[in-house]
């Protein structure tokens, strides 16, 4: 395998945690026998969808709303933090501890805030979660997007915001490693679960070079254990598109309530 573009983007913190996925990325590559292609200045879009990826990981509703017949999904991870499990996660619902509102219901009218429009864990899930709670297409008095969960946390712990939908392998990760960016909030409700964020390689690398590259991930877990215990990942999991077809059927449950958009 002569490489491509490899890059591990969808958990890049805290510091503790890029650390360990970069470790994990050198090594799957050196088993492959690949080299790494320099994917600076490289779209996000553009990456997925290259020719020349080797291995990537996307979130699972872009990958059937943009992604879906153009790339080769490898497998799914399967981490074991509280709220994901079995490779599976949920979203976390969280807002600030003073806040007096307890239930979710109670927070109608309020303010949210999201990631990305196109992310499962920060929209998609919330938006699923709060169909039942919506009225006339509404819950929310106004919705800001942040870019990043990070930052969703954030503008909730410093009152920019009342609510915000974190992937809970996140939220896990900054429990553990960076506390400070989740104290003084809490957890108001959980999403129903969807399959972790799946990886991905070039569609021309066919399931059978998928394979190759999942044994080499589990490969490398196994010879990284200090990597496998700071990520809370056990092993890849084989995965296909099918398996997020659940996430687009999240989208048509809030569709067809009415609910389209997270308002």
């Amino acid at each position: 395998m002569s490489g491509g573009y490899a890059e591990l983007l969808m958990y890049v913190a805290p510091e503790q945690v890029r650390e360990a996925n970069e470790q994990w990325l050198t090594r799957i590559l050196e088993l492959l026998q690949a080299t790494r292609r320099d994917a600076g200045g490289v779209e996000l879009l553009e990456l997925f969808r290259s020719p020349d990826l080797l291995l990537t990981q996307t979130c699972g509703y872009p990958l059937l709303t943009q992604l879906q017949g153009q790339v080769q999904v490898v497998g799914r991870p399967r981490y074991e933090w509280p709220d994901s499990s079995a490779g599976h996660h949920c979203s976390v619902i969280v807002g600030r501890e003073t806040d007096p509102r307890v239930e979710l219901a109670d927070f109608r009218g309020s303010r949210g805030v999201i990631n990305d429009r196109h992310s499962n864990s920060g929209m998609n899930l919330f938006r699923h979660r709060l169909t039942p709670l919506q009225q006339d297409g509404r819950f929310f008095a106004s919705v800001a997007t942040s870019g990043a969960h990070q930052q969703s946390l954030r503008r909730v712990r410093e009152g920019w915001a009342d609510l915000a939908s974190i992937d809970s392998v996140t939220f896990a990760y900054l429990a553990r490693y960076a506390p400070a960016e989740v104290a003084g909030l809490r957890i108001v409700a959980r999403t129903a679960i969807s399959p972790n964020l799946p990886y991905i390689t070039a569609l021309s690398a066919g399931s059978e070079g998928a394979e190759r590259i999942r044994e080499a991930m589990n490969l490398a877990l196994q010879q990284l254990p200090q990597v496998s215990a700071t990520l809370g990942l056990q092993e890849v999991l084989p995965a296909s598109e099918t398996d997020y077809k659940v996430v687009i059927g999240y989208q048509r449950e809030a569709s067809a309530a009415g609910y389209e958009v997270l308002l």
